[in-house]
C-alpha cells in the first residue's frame, strides 16, 4: 500500500472505530500530518483527559501512552511502536523512590511526566517542561526532590530561591549530548539568529540560549517573534510544524545529535497497523493507576 492509500485507510479506520490520534511534536512529519492533536506532554495529557473517543492511538513513547491510560481508564490506548521507550524514564524506579521517601519523609516529590506509572504513583505531583516552574512555585513545601531530569530541575531551581530543591541524576540522552561548543559554532555560523532551547539541555546550553521553553513554547515563540532566523535546541521533530507555520522564516538545528531514536520508531505504517489490528494496547495496574492519577490530576488542576 502506498502512502496516499495508507492515509485514506487511516482516515477511514478513525471514523469507523471512533479513534483519535495524538502525536508528540517529535514525531516524524508524516505521522504528525495524520494526527488530530499535536503537542507537547502537557497538551497531550489534557487531550487524553478530555476527548470523548473510544480509542486513542498515541504516537509517542511508552510513558506518554501510560499517562493517557491513567487519565482515561475507560478508553483503549494503543501505542503504534510497542518498543518506543524513554531512557530518562528508566533512570529512576519506584523502588528508588520508596527508599528515598523512607529516608526523607518530609520531602515533597515532584516528578516530570517523563516517568513510569509506578514512579508517578509514588509521587506527590507531576509536571511537564512547560509548567514545572509554576508547579514548584505553587507548592507549600520547603524541601523538594525533583525527578528524574536534573537539567529541567536545575533550570527551575535557579529561578526558585526560597525552596530547597534536590535533583535526581537523570537526563534526556538526546538533549544532554548537546554542548556549549555546539552553541559557539552555530552562533558564528548564524550570528543574527535567536537560540531557542529546551530546559532538558544541560546548563551551559540553557545559559547561552535567548529563550528557554517546552516544545510548544518554542514553537509559539518562533511564530510570534519578529526575528526571521532561529537556532532550535530541541528534538528535530519540531522543525516540521515550525517550517510549515512560518514559511518565511529560517530554522537551523543546534546540533545534528538532536534526534530521539525512540520518537522516530513510529512510522505511518505502524499507525495504520495499530488502527487496523487494535494492537499494542497499553494497560496499567488499577492500584498503581489510582495512585498515579492523583499526581497527574493535581498537575492538571494547577495548570
Amino acid at each position: 500500500m502506498n502512502q496516499k492509500d495508507m492515509i485514506k485507510e487511516i482516515d477511514r479506520l478513525k471514523k469507523e472505530k471512533d479513534v483519535i490520534i495524538l502525536a508528540h511534536n517529535y514525531q516524524v512529519p508524516e505521522v504528525q500530518e495524520v494526527a488530530d492533536v499535536i503537542g507537547d506532554s502537557l497538551a497531550l495529557s489534557r487531550a487524553a483527559a478530555e476527548v470523548d473517543n473510544k480509542v486513542i492511538v498515541f504516537c509517542g513513547v511508552h510513558f506518554m501512552a501510560e499517562s493517557a491510560k491513567i487519565l482515561s481508564p475507560n478508553k483503549k490506548i494503543l501505542l503504534p511502536a510497542k518498543d518506543a521507550g524513554c531512557p530518562m524514564a528508566d533512570m529512576i524506579t519506584a523502588e528508588d523512590l520508596k527508599k528515598y521517601k523512607a529516608e526523607n519523609p518530609n520531602t515533597t516529590i515532584v516528578t516530570y511526566v517523563n516517568s513510569s506509572a509506578e514512579v508517578k504513583a509514588e509521587s506527590d505531583i507531576c509536571c511537564t517542561s512547560s509548567n514545572a516552574l509554576k508547579i514548584i512555585e505553587s507548592l507549600d513545601a520547603e524541601n523538594i526532590l525533583f525527578v528524574p531530569d536534573q537539567n529541567l530541575g536545575r533550570y527551575v531551581k535557579e529561578k526558585v530561591k526560597n525552596k530547597n530543591i534536590e535533583l535526581w541524576p537523570g537526563f534526556c540522552i538526546t538533549h544532554h549530548r548537546v554542548k556549549g561548543t555546539d552553541v559557539d559554532k552555530v552562533r558564528k555560523a548564524h550570528p543574527d539568529a535567536e537560540i531557542l532551547a529546551h530546559p532538558e539541555c544541560n546548563e551551559e546550553v540553557v545559559n547561552a540560549a535567548d529563550f528557554v521553553g517546552s516544545t510548544s513554547q518554542i514553537i509559539k515563540y518562533a511564530s510570534e517573534s519578529d526575528n526571521d532566523k532561529f537556532i532550535i535546541g530541541t528534538e528535530m521533530g519540531v522543525l516540521h510544524k515550525m517550517e510549515k507555520d512560518n514559511p518565511d522564516k529560517k530554522f537551523y538545528l543546534l546540533s545534528t545529535g538532536l534526534i530521539c531514536n525512540n520518537m522516530k520508531k513510529t512510522s505511518l505504517k505502524e499507525v495504520y497497523e495499530a488502527l487496523k489490528n487494535d494492537q499494542h494496547e497499553i494497560d496499567v495496574d488499577e492500584e498503581i493507576r489510582i495512585k498515579a492519577l492523583k499526581s497527574l490530576d493535581r498537575m492538571l488542576e494547577l495548570s
